[in-house]
């Protein structure tokens, strides 16, 4: 596991070029702030299409990617008939798979299945709250994670449970009976991990209420599905076989109190201080998880985002200046009570007590603030400890921890749960693994290089985020990462792999190419935007003006400019540079030496 943390190593990052070509060619805007416009996206290889969930509208969009730089809307889906809030969906070969809640949350979710145009195919009922659909490898199965959260009184709990459908003959061909239901109710009468929370209701609930699973990811093998618990702490492995549950593991907690674990836990201080605390742990929680293999092996990675349980009938949020702290084991307590310490910061009241003397002897605060990478047995093998809020610090320290729908939010996080890694995705560029953790709160993605599963290395953050104007400005970039697909370069309609992030908050998507080659064979639309002289020694004209961004060809960004008709090369080397404008118009232009 991380145990150090070397700010200088970060430093020479951020002050030098970026280790893997990175270029954003168009962000897709839906025009809708705060209210989930985007939320989930599923790419299909075959149409080149990919499929987003608009929870605001109840819709089902689907847009063709033919050319990245002008993403086109096929059609929006209503999905009012079928199901009253759309949660997640999944594509494989034309068939598209969407969840969403039945008439209230406690009641019998929906499946329906779409052919690539949108065209009604099936419905099937499935469990409460289904919040996550993926179909498995080769795409004879669709598994669903249905959640079952109670009501806000807790006078309805339903138990979670995993759906699985065959589709082998087709989706037209399945009937209700199709629908497998994997019960956790046998849980209920079974010994459990020690470290998986059941604690709801102040600890009422049964096993099977208390499970809420979150997302699932399989193995490549189909052997095994892995459905991430966030609120328990835990990932439950599912035989995908014989459909049953294989096992239940509590994932522990990250220790604070260990130098590179470090923790900004002030929303009020006005200073970064990433500090560790003894006594102070951090749950993993996670949200997205996702398989993947490294010679023969398989792995889990985690984006460990934290939740909490907060309903009138009971909430476990309390901040720690409300906590009765052992002084035996606590000697500064008095210290850390203030706002400018860990007074503020937010953590369970489920947990701490050990001895039961009404003390508190350890804090626990909710999700990590990291990635983790997991054995297939579910052992931790890695964690990324403090890197994010470090990278963040250096990167942003005038927006350090900033809210997802507030640009002038300096630190609202860091009495919460940070910069809340969301979304998480793996994939392969130029022969080289890569790990994708979106932030959901600060926004952006993080990159890392592991192909050593052991020892990941820190590539790039990349933040398409403008804090120059309002949250709610259509200008502002990218707010609240909710998902992010990567697509190979063998599949993607440029031939240079992409990254596609898809915001809730600022109901957009956005299109990276990533990889080598980057601009060399992308279509260029030089009867648009004009530059002259081309080639040049110095200064590029252009026929209008615009907000212009200038790469090298390994698809680095040199410079970026607003409102201007010009650009001077003098301090570039010789050689050629792709310049696009706001709109995603592209064309090369020619430095030249004297």
């Amino acid at each position: 596991m991380k145990q150090l943390f070397i700010s200088i190593i970060l430093l020479a990052c951020f002050s030098s070029q970026a280790q893997i070509p990175l270029v954003k060619a168009r962000t897709y805007k839906t025009n809708i702030f705060n209210d989930g416009g985007t939320e989930i996206l599923a790419w299909d290889r075959t149409t080149k299409r990919l499929y987003s969930t608009n929870g605001s509208l109840n819709q089902l969009e689907i847009l063709g990617l033919d050319d990245i730089t002008k993403p086109q809307l096929i059609a929006s889906v209503d999905l009012s008939p079928y199901m009253t809030k759309v949660n997640s969906v999944d594509v494989n070969l034309g068939t598209v798979a969407v969840v969403g809640e039945g008439s209230s949350p406690q009641t019998s979710g929906k499946v329906v299945f779409f052919d690539k145009d949108g065209v009604f195919q099936n419905q099937l009922s499935v469990g409460p709250l289904p919040d996550m659909i993926t179909f498995t490898p080769g795409g004879n199965k669709v598994m669903i994670a249905n959640e079952g959260e109670p009501t806000d009184d807790y006078t309805s709990d339903p138990a979670g449970s995993i759906s699985v459908i065959d589709l082998s003959f087709g989706v037209n061909n399945i009937t209700q009976s199709s629908v497998i239901t994997i019960p956790f109710t046998p849980l209920d009468s079974q010994a459990i991990h020690p470290l998986i929370r059941i604690y709801g209701n102040n600890g009422q609930q049964k096993v099977s209420q208390d499970l809420e699973p979150e997302y699932i990811t399989v193995k490549s093998d189909l052997s095994k599905a892995y459905v991430s618990l966030q609120e328990n702490n835990a990932i439950m492995v599912i035989d995908i076989n014989t459909n049953t549950i294989d096992t239940v593991i509590g994932l522990g907690y990250i220790d604070r109190g260990i130098s590179g674990n470090g923790i900004d836990a002030s929303d009020v201080n006005p200073s970064i201080d990433i500090a560790t605390y003894p006594r102070l742990l951090g749950m993993f929680q996670p949200d997205a998880i996702t398989a993947f293999d490294v010679n023969g092996q398989t792995y889990i990675a985690s984006a460990n985002e934290g939740d909490s349980r907060t309903y009138t009938a009971y909430n476990e949020e309390a901040r720690v200046k409300t906590q009765v702290l052992d002084p035996a084991k606590f000697p500064n307590s008095g210290l850390l009570a203030t706002d400018n310490v860990l007074g503020r910061l937010n953590v369970t009241t489920s947990m701490g007590d050990n001895n039961g003397d009404g003390l508190i002897d350890s804090l626990f605060t909710f999700g990590t603030r990291s990635f983790s990478i997991w054995s297939d047995s579910l052992t931790l093998i890695w964690d990324s400890g403090d890197d994010f809020e470090q990278t963040i610090a250096t990167a942003y320290p005038n927006n350090f921890n900033s809210n997802h729908n507030d640009n002038n939010s300096y630190k609202d996080r860091s009495d919460d749960k940070g910069p809340e890694p969301e979304a998480i995705t793996t994939g392969e560029v130029d022969g080289v693994l890569y790990a994708f953790v979106g932030l959901e709160r600060m926004g952006g993605i993080m990159i890392y290089d592991i192909s050593d599963p052991t020892n990941p290395q820190f590539v790039m953050y990349e933040l398409n985020r403008d804090f120059n104007v309002t949250a709610d400005n259509t200008d502002a970039g990218d707010l609240g990462t909710e998902s992010i697909v990567f697509i190979p370069a063998s599949e993607s309609p440029t031939g240079i792999a992409l990254l596609i992030t898809g915001n809730e908050i600022s109901g957009t998507i956005t299109i990276y190419e990533i990889g080598i080659g980057i601009g060399l064979d992308e279509p260029l639309n030089a009867g648009t935007l004009k530059a002259f002289p081309n080639p040049s020694t110095d200064v590029v004209n252009f026929n209008q003006y615009g907000d212009y961004m200038v790469y090298d060809t390994n698809g680095r960004l040199i410079e970026k400019t607003e409102n201007v008709n010009s650009i001077s090369l003098s301090n570039q080397a010789e050689g050629l540079y792709i310049v696009k404008d706001k709109e995603g118009n592209t064309l090369r232009v020619i430095k030249k030496n004297q």
